[in-house]
C-alpha cells in the first residue's frame, strides 16, 4: 500500500513539471518606442560658447540645456529651459543681447523662434519685450505677431505686430500706442492781447501748470522710426 502511495505521489510530481515546462514564460518589458524623432541627437547641459558666421565670431550662447535634434524636420537646436545670447560686431564689441525662457532654432532655415519672457536690449538702449519673437537669419530681421513693447530713450512704442532689421536700428509697430511728451503736440501759444483788454477769466484759461503730464496717443496706421 505504501510503495503504490509513493508510486502515485511521483506520477503526479511529474505531470506537474510537465505542465510546468509547457507554460511560455512571461517577460515584463516596456513596450517599444517607435516614434525615434523624439530623442535628440546630442544633449549638452551647463553651455557657455561662442558661435562663428563664415569664419567671424557673431554670437555667445549661455543655457543650462542645448538639445540637436537631426531626425525632426525641419532639424532644430531646442533650448527648453531658457537661452541668453550676446550679438558682436566684426571688432567683437557686443552690440546688443537676447533673453527667451524657450527657444529653438531651426538650422537648415536659418530661423530662431522665441518663447515665454523675450527680451532684447541694443547698444542705443532701445528694449524690446514680447512674448514671441522670429529671428530670420537669411533676411537679417526680426518680427512678431504678439503684443509687443519698444522702449527708447525718447519714447515708448507698444503694438500687435512688429518688425525690425537685426541691429534694431530701423523698426516698426503696428496697431501701435506710443507715449510722447505733451509740449509735442500742443499748438503754438498765441500772442498776448495787451493787459487792458484782459479780465480774470481769460486770464484764469491761460495759465499753465507748472509740470506737464505726459499724453498717450494712438494711431490705427503703422508707426516707424527711422
Amino acid at each position: 500500500m505504501e510503495s503504490r502511495l509513493i508510486r502515485f505521489w511521483h506520477l503526479a510530481f511529474g505531470i506537474w513539471l510537465l505542465v510546468a515546462a509547457c507554460e511560455q514564460p512571461r517577460e515584463h518589458t516596456a513596450p517599444a518606442i517607435h516614434e525615434r524623432d523624439s530623442v535628440s541627437m546630442m544633449t549638452t547641459y551647463g553651455v557657455n560658447t561662442l558661435i562663428s558666421d563664415s569664419g567671424v565670431i557673431k554670437y555667445r550662447i549661455v543655457t543650462e540645456r542645448w538639445d540637436v535634434n537631426t531626425i525632426k524636420q525641419p532639424t532644430r537646436w531646442t533650448f527648453e529651459r531658457g537661452i541668453f545670447l550676446e550679438q558682436f560686431d566684426e571688432k567683437f564689441h557686443i552690440e546688443g543681447y537676447i533673453y527667451a525662457d524657450t527657444a529653438w532654432y531651426y538650422d537648415q532655415i536659418k530661423l530662431w523662434e522665441l518663447r515665454g519672457r523675450v527680451r532684447i536690449r541694443n547698444v542705443n538702449g532701445l528694449i524690446f519685450r514680447s512674448e514671441e519673437l522670429f529671428w530670420d537669419g537669411i533676411k537679417h530681421e526680426f518680427y512678431s505677431y504678439k503684443y509687443s513693447k519698444v522702449v527708447t530713450p525718447e519714447r515708448e512704442l507698444e503694438g500687435t505686430y512688429f518688425r525690425s532689421d537685426e541691429q534694431m536700428h530701423h523698426y516698426e509697430v503696428t496697431n501701435s500706442v506710443g507715449s510722447f511728451q505733451s509740449s509735442d503736440m500742443e499748438p503754438e501759444p498765441e500772442p498776448e492781447e495787451p493787459a487792458k483788454n484782459k479780465n480774470a477769466a481769460d486770464t484764469a484759461k491761460q495759465e499753465k501748470p507748472i509740470r506737464q503730464a505726459a499724453v498717450r496717443h494712438k494711431a490705427t496706421t503703422k508707426s516707424a522710426q527711422p
